[in-house]
């Protein structure tokens, strides 16, 4: 985490390292105030602490489920109830979380990995509905991405016979996860699908779920995607981090591409039904407070940014 700080403030950034387990409740309130006090406030909260385990159900053990949901799931969760009091002191921000395309699509060898991104999904949805019956200057942004060449998947736990999980293609840069994020920081949005890829999962989910259940279940597809030439030695990051400094980006051996056209030109833009909303949210912001009820007008956010990692 040193190296990072040191990279983005010889980029001209401020940052404050505080190592946190986000399945630790009190560890991650404690980063949030630490936050709080070292920047005054905190404008923006992105929730991305992730692990995973690859394997067929029956072969993963129930530790392991628990874990994977502790960490992915209840550590979002965590993570926004220890963020919402700063963000109201702040008189408004953002949350961003980073579920998934597989919180829309459910593939096979990765249940406890999909079954919490469905979840964490589903959460952001109940948040973002009750801090707009509320009328909160709170935004909730969901990023779901396609895959991405991070070390995620070389830290994963595999029972895949000995070898190492790898992401399915087609597989993006970690960079265009990263620009969309800061994107959603300025101009919240519902959901920003991040590649076409996580289009087309939505798409298909939506459209031909039963056709999609079907070609996932093909060998080739389902399984032989999922599965690297590299023997898997033994090490991850499920129950503790690993030794060593920290890397951006995975060692797929494939093709990586460095942008997304779809989500620059369409997954960024607010689709009509969120237009109409966010009108209709204009207007009964316009009308007067009831008494004994004053609203807190926000202004633009500035500040830090809290990252959260697992």
């Amino acid at each position: 985490m040193r190296t990072l700080v040191e990279r983005i403030e010889g980029a001209g950034g401020q940052a404050l390292a505080v190592p946190t387990d986000v399945a630790d409740p009190a560890a991650v309130r404690a980063l949030a105030g630490a936050a709080e006090r070292h920047y005054g406030r905190i404008d923006t909260w992105v929730n991305l602490a992730s692990v995973g385990v690859w394997g067929r159900v029956e072969d993963i053990t129930d530790a392991e489920f628990e874990r994977v949901l502790r960490v992915n799931f209840l550590g979002s969760v965590y993570a926004v109830r220890a963020a919402l009091p700063a963000l109201r002191r702040a008189g408004g921000g953002g949350i961003i979380g980073v579920s998934s395309a597989e919180g829309v699509r459910s593939v096979p060898l990765q249940a406890p990995y999909t079954a919490s991104k469905f979840a964490v999904r589903a959460f952001h949805d109940a948040l973002r509905m009750e801090l707009a019956q509320e009328d909160a200057r709170i935004s909730v942004t969901t990023v779901l991405p396609a895959s991405v060449d991070t070390p995620f998947f070389e830290h994963a736990r595999s029972r895949l016979g000995g070898a190492l999980p790898k992401p399915p293609p087609p597989v993006y840069a970690p960079e265009v996860v990263a620009d969309t994020i800061v994107f959603a920081a300025e101009h919240p949005r519902r959901e920003i699908p991040v590649g076409g890829a996580a289009a087309a999962f939505m798409l298909g989910q939506r459209l031909l779920p039963a056709l999609t259940d079907a070609v996932f279940s093909l060998r080739r597809a389902g399984v032989a995607s999922q599965r690297a030439d590299r023997p898997d030695n033994g090490a991850d990051n499920l129950d503790a981090p690993l030794d060593g400094p920290g890397r951006v980006h995975g060692r797929h051996p494939g093709r990586v591409l460095r942008r997304s056209l779809f989500t620059r030109l369409i997954g960024r833009r607010r689709r009509p039904g969120e237009l109409l909303t966010a009108a209709l949210v204009r207007v009964r912001r316009r009308r007067p407070a009831a008494a004994g009820h004053p609203r807190v007008m926000a202004g633009k956010n500035h500040g830090g940014t809290v990252g959260t990692r697992g």
